[in-house]
Parts: structure tokens; sequence; C-alpha cells
């Protein structure tokens, strides 16, 4: 039985529509790049348009970009994985289903750390799935570790690294051993790399350099700057390449045929680390300038979000983003979408403004404090 009925809301898209209704305000709050992808990537789409590409693809995606992550894979990570193990996805929503799918049975356990990205939990609750929480703060720079998961039932774990709402980013020891544990224990594991190109400190490794029988899910949302486009990817373990081509062709039959198309032109590297030095610039400027109001406790390392402790202002993190919001029109995202672990002290920021916009937010929440 699917328990939608047990699925929450996100309260940042109640932020996102209540804020719609000023147009001067600064939006902290959503979690999608104000930059554009690469020009060629713009090319590559309305070339696809005026070829008439707009068929169903197979329902893995199109061959070439699975090849051509194949080889981001092989570049990056010098890990080989074969284009047949890769499938596209209707952004990574859909890979998450396909992941959840293949390595749970309905009741199944799965563990997710706490804050983390609420889909997670929703999803499960879908597929009849019982998600379980391991809180993890900044004792820790909020990765779990594997002694935490001892006595614990569990089928799958998923983690994030980069991470939402924090920014931080599992160390290679730690991922490896949380990986080992999992091998040991007949564990899934699940690794949302959706944020990976967006490291300003330290490495992100993928999980697959650990194991091979990771699932890693990642998308051209973030880094390749497409969020419209709807279009993630999913990679297998080998012997489930055919299960994972079965769901998928209930799901949603194919991804969209003309990002796909586009996305053949995102590997613009020259134009990505622009992406990236931009949202490290804006890093250290909301970081430097939210540090004097919050407690901001890690400088975050990836991704584009500060995680900042409000509770010297108030003990209820909703009502907080909705006052500064009607008041001063500055909106952000209230820290208990991301789950139970004292989330209610906590509002998430995203730097995807430029930092004129920023500078203008900051200079608003101060004034108000």
């Amino acid at each position: 039985m699917m328990r939608y009925e047990e699925m929450t809301s996100f309260m940042v898209m109640d932020i996102v529509r209540e804020a719609s209704h000023y147009q001067n305000c600064v939006h902290f709050e959503i979690g999608q790049p104000d930059l554009q992808p690469s020009p060629l990537v713009c090319d590559a789409f309305h070339q696809a348009i005026a070829s008439n590409r707009f068929s169903y693809t197979e329902s893995f995606g199109l061959y070439e970009l699975r090849k051509k992550i194949s080889n981001h894979y092989l570049n990056t990570y010098k890990v080989n994985i074969a284009p047949e193990r890769i499938l596209l996805t209707p952004g990574s929503s859909g890979a998450f289903l396909i992941a959840y799918a293949l390595a749970l049975k309905s009741g199944g356990i799965l563990a997710l750390t706490d804050p983390s990205y609420p889909c997670y939990k929703n999803f499960a609750h879908f597929l009849n799935i019982e998600p379980v929480a391991f809180a993890v703060d900044k004792s820790e720079s909020y990765q779990l570790h594997p002694d935490q998961l001892h006595s614990n039932k569990i089928d799958a774990l998923q983690i994030s690294s980069p991470a939402n709402p924090t920014g931080n980013i599992y160390t290679t020891e730690r991922l490896q051993s949380l990986n080992q544990y999992c091998l040991e224990h007949g564990i899934s594991f699940i690794s949302d790399e959706l944020y990976h190109g967006l490291v300003y400190d330290g490495i992100a490794n993928t999980a697959l350099e650990f194991n091979d029988k990771a699932y890693v899910i990642n998308g051209f949302s973030k880094y390749f700057c497409m969020p419209g486009a709807r279009l993630g990817w999913i990679i297998v373990p080998e012997d489930q390449i055919r299960d994972a081509e079965v769901i998928a062709q209930n799901l949603f039959i194919c991804p969209p045929t003309l990002s796909q198309y586009a996305a053949l032109a995102a590997f613009d590297y020259e134009y990505l680390a622009d992406v990236k030095k931009e949202f490290a610039t804006r890093r250290d400027f909301l970081y430097k300038e939210l540090s004097s109001i919050f407690e901001v406790e890690n400088k975050p390392q990836g991704a584009f979000y500060l995680w900042a402790n409000v509770s010297a202002h108030c003990n209820d993190s909703k009502i907080f983003a909705h006052k500064m919001l009607k008041e001063i029109q500055v909106a952000s995202a209230p820290g208990v979408d991301f789950g139970n672990n004292q989330t209610n002290k906590y509002l998430r920021f995203a730097y995807t403004r430029n930092i004129e916009q920023m500078a203008e937010g900051i200079l608003r929440i101060k004034n108000w404090l």
C-alpha cells in the first residue's frame, strides 16, 4: 500500500508562493542557480528543436549522452562506469524513485541523516518504505558515523555530499568507512551527488570509488545550471540494469528528449569553472556577512547553502522565516523542512542570487534585528 498520506509538504514552497507577492523581495529561499547554462547548451537546444527532436528516446536515454557521463566519471574520479549502467531520468527525483525501488522492498528500512533533503523521506513513504533518521550535527561536521548504525536493522543508507541543507562534504575516509560498513552488513548504499562540481574546499569523492554496488545519483540542475530541463541520472549495479529499465519504462517511459539533446553540450568545463568560481565568491561573501548576524557553525564546503542558527532571536524557524518575509521581504527556508534534529533553530540561506542582491538582504536583516 502506498503511504502517500504520510508525505509532508515543503514549508519553503509556501515561502516561495508568499514571496512572489512582493516585487522587491530578496530571495535566499530557493535552491536553484540563477546562472545560465553554457551557451553551447542553448545552441544544442535550439538545434534539437530545428531538427524536430520531439519523439521518445529509449527508456535509458540517449546512448551518446550516457557515454559522455561515463567519460565524465573517468576523467573526474578515475572510475570506469559502463554507459549501460547509466540511466537518464526526469530530474534526480526520478532517479531516487528508481534507487529506492531497486534497493528496498515494501516495508524496508531506509537510513537517512537528520537534517537532510525532505524529499527522501517522502519518496520512501510513497513506496511504503520506512525512513529512519540519524541525527548529525556540527561536532562531526554533519557527517554520519558508521558507529551510529550499529544495533540498527536497516536495508539501505542514503547520504548526500555535498549536502543540502548544510553544505558539508563527507571526507574520503568517512565515505569509505560508511561504504565498507554497508558492504560488510549487506546494506545498500545510495549516494546523492547532485552538487558535485560545486565544491570549494577539499574534494568530493563519488561512492563508486569505494563501492561498485552503490546507487549514485546526479543531474544537470545545479552544477550545470539546468534546473528546468528536469534531467538527472542514476548509476545502478551491473546486475540491476534490466530491472532499472523496466521500472523506468513504467514510471516515465523516457526522460525529456529536448533536454537530453541540450545536455550533450553541458560538459563545457571552461564555462563550468566560471560557474564554480562565481558560487565560491558568493559563498565567501554570505558566510562572512551572515556570521556577523547569526551563528553559522560550519563554513559550507560545497553546494550553495548556509545553515544558520537563529535561536538567539527565535526558537521557531517557521515563525521567524514568515515574520522576516512579511516585515522586510527577505525570504529563506525554515529549518524544520529538513528534519526534527533541532531544526526549529535554523534557517537555510541559498546564495543563488548575485552579491548586490544578497547585500541588500543582509542590510535589511541587520536593521530589522
